[in-house]
């Protein structure tokens, strides 16, 4: 029996939705990175039973943190974008959560200007209060370490067979802990990042998608938790593909997720077209709850995802919307306005985490 309902809800499922594609499908992926990172810092001294845990969060990792500090019995503290619904924090101050929502004006930066303002908004409360633990979800690599769970469930789901893997990127601690994981455990891992276009993240930023920005998988600052030279193959995708098949998902799999694992979806389709002797596993993170009105809420038909074909290309110079594909090969990238962190504040953690650099301070440095 279970002791706290997030113990519940972090558990995924291997869905088998064709013939060699897969969903690992969560109620809420981002628990298993904020209950562990908890449950570890605790363990370690690192924060004291009642301290104030806080992070910058559009939604899922909040609500994720929201729920480990009420497990924990710590306080809690998310500073949150612009885009936060009023349902989405009640939930968070029920949980007992305060919090510091942004206010920024709309215009074509919003994107930017919100995460600029959020973290300018960390800064001053780290700078002007004592007890605040900064979680760092984009930096520090305490966030790999509870996605070894989902590592063994693959594992055992598909006995060490190959396997691709696509998932989007965000913070990188998803895909990059379960690919570590599982190639520590000598498994033939194939991985495949999604990134929407104007990410930094793998470069994208040049290219403006015309409707909208993609939440969670790609960011306009640089995230230190992304290792590069894990990845063996990139997608950017559009908005407007990624609608279509994060619809298409719904109508055909009764799956109902974000956009987010509508454009894990599309990837994993042409992976599993191109590979069709290897299981293709992609991963949907959370539920459709939020795009049940900018997503599912559109009048439209099933657009055929049959039609939407991606551009190969061999350099970022050629990125072209509304879909791309380049293969990675496992190289490292240096994003543009990337500073190295100075200190390793959790070293302690990198030998739990397979291939872990060091992990950064809470410094303003890494704020930039």
């Amino acid at each position: 029996m279970l002791d706290h309902i997030a113990d519940a809800m972090k558990e995924p499922d291997v869905v088998r939705l064709d013939r060699n594609v897969h969903v690992l499908r969560f109620e809420m992926m981002k628990l298993h990175s904020a209950l562990e990172a908890v449950r570890r810092l605790l363990a370690d001294g690192v924060v004291k039973p009642g301290d104030t845990l806080m992070d910058s969060s559009s939604g899922t990792y909040g609500h994720s943190l929201a729920l480990a500090c009420h497990k924990y019995g710590m306080k809690c503290r998310i500073v949150c974008s612009t885009k936060l619904d009023d349902t989405m924090r009640r939930q968070f101050e029920m949980l007992g959560a305060r919090v510091d929502q942004v206010e920024i004006p709309a215009g074509p930066l919003v994107d930017k200007m919100d995460q600029r303002a959020r973290l300018d908004r960390v800064a001053e409360i780290l700078d002007t209060e004592d007890d605040v633990h900064w979680m760092q979800q984009y930096h520090d690599d305490v966030h790999y370490l509870g996605y070894r769970a989902c590592a063994d469930l693959l594992l055992k789901e598909f006995g060490g067979a190959p396997l691709t893997l696509v998932g989007g990127v965000g913070t990188g601690a998803s895909t990059g802990g379960l690919t570590s994981y599982l190639r520590e455990m000598g498994a033939d891992v194939t991985l495949v990042g999604v990134q929407p276009f104007e990410s930094v993240t793998f470069g994208s930023e040049p290219v403006e998608d015309p409707v909208a920005s993609i939440s969670g998988i790609g960011s306009p600052i640089v995230m230190r938790n992304v290792r590069y030279e894990l990845y063996d193959r990139v997608h950017w995708i559009g908005y407007e593909s990624a609608v279509a098949a994060t619809t298409a998902l719904l109508r055909r799999h009764a799956v109902y997720a974000g956009m987010s694992s509508g454009c894990n979806y599309l990837a994993a389709t042409w992976e599993a077209a191109h590979a069709p002797e290897r299981p293709c596993v992609f991963i949907a993170a959370d539920t459709g709850h939020r795009y049940a009105e900018n997503v599912y809420g559109r009048p439209q038909g099933d657009e055929s995802i049959e039609s939407l074909t991606p551009r190969r290309i061999d350099a970022l110079d050629q990125l072209a919307f509304p879909w791309s594909v380049m293969d990675w090969k496992r190289r490292d990238f240096q994003p543009l306005g990337a500073v190295r962190p100075r200190t390793d504040r959790h070293k302690k953690y990198v030998a739990s985490v397979p291939g872990a650099a060091p992990a950064p301070s809470r410094s303003k440095e890494v704020l930039l």
